[in-house]
């Protein structure tokens, strides 16, 4: 297989997120160090061992998932707020919204004899035709190795920028092989999918996803991490949840800011629902013009034996 597009944790988050925008993803090696990888998997263990597999293809017949991840774990909540990682997602989402959050947080622990998932598109969650500007940017993070035996994740390099019919051939795809410790990221957009599990252990990753600040959460952040949970979070950690303010005037309570209203530090009467801060970065960010529309289901691609021929990407 053709080598991926890989850095060292050393790489500056712009490098990073222009490989996203013009490959649709990127590899970040060494994100977690033995200690950091000892703890996540300490805290995912008994989690893992008490949620039975799934019930159907998509989700894996042979797949443990769950999610409520930074509710679950202090080493999450650790990577959730890594610095590289919210420059990348800053460059990419940045010039769409004028806050970008937290949209998924889950485990993909595929067991042995798990087979591969179809090719989708995150950003599917979404009425947008692509290509179309990113709304999500998703990170995978390999908590064992991830390999072509056990199901490293497939993708196609630069599908965010195909149009909406097209799917990929055997000499567009290729499977993010990388070491425990390392992260995938990609844009919501790529087409990709879990990979088949040949081998004879199991494949762990942690997923977690941000989305442009004015879409809807995949995973409900207020019911995973309510009031009680999200106030013993950094400050930074509770806004990128939701308990912040989306733009000017987006996501109030009672008129007043989420985030001092669940810190109870709201006062009474209205609250600052503009600050000049927030104004000038909205003045910043790209408004979408829309030039048409068309009924149309999510594009979802079986990884058949012809897809995966020869040595892929």
């Amino acid at each position: 297989m053709a080598a991926l597009n890989a850095f060292g944790r050393s790489a500056g988050p712009a490098v990073v997120a222009e490989s996203v925008a013009e490959h649709g993803y990127a590899i970040v090696h060494d994100m977690l160090d033995a200690d950091g990888l000892a703890r996540l998997r300490g805290e995912l263990g008994p989690p893992i061992a008490a949620t039975p597999a799934g019930r159907e293809a998509f989700m894996g017949a042979r797949t443990v998932r769950f999610g409520r991840l930074l509710a679950r774990s202090g080493a999450a909540r650790g990577m959730a707020l890594d610095p590289l990682l919210l420059g990348v997602v800053e460059g990419v989402l940045g010039p769409f919204c004028v806050r970008f959050q937290i949209n998924y947080t889950g485990v993909m622990h595929l067991l042995p004899g798990e087979t591969a998932q179809v090719l989708h598109r995150d950003a599917g969650l979404y009425p947008f035709q692509n290509p179309a500007p990113p709304t999500i940017c998703a990170t995978m993070w390999a908590v064992t190795d991830f390999t072509r035996e056990n199901g490293a994740t497939w993708l196609a390099p630069g599908s965010h920028l195909w149009d909406e019919d097209r799917s990929p051939v055997g000499s567009e795809v290729a499977q993010a092989e990388m070491p425990a410790g390392a992260m995938l990221l990609y844009n919501g957009a790529v087409l990709h999918g879990g990979g088949a599990n040949r081998s004879d252990a199991a494949r762990t990753g942690c997923a977690i996803q941000f989305a442009l600040g004015w879409l809807r959460q995949e995973e409900n952040q207020y019911m995973a991490c309510p009031p009680e949970v999200a106030r013993t979070f950094p400050r930074r950690l509770q806004e990128l949840v939701g308990y912040d303010l989306g733009a000017v005037n987006l996501g109030f309570v009672d008129h007043k800011h989420p985030n001092e209203v669940l810190n109870g530090v709201a006062g009474d009467g209205p609250g600052d629902l503009g600050p000049e801060a927030l104004q000038r970065r909205e003045e910043r960010t790209n408004r979408l013009r829309v030039a048409g529309w068309a009924p149309m289901g999510r594009k979802r691609v079986a990884l058949d034996a012809d897809l995966v021929r020869g040595e892929g990407y």
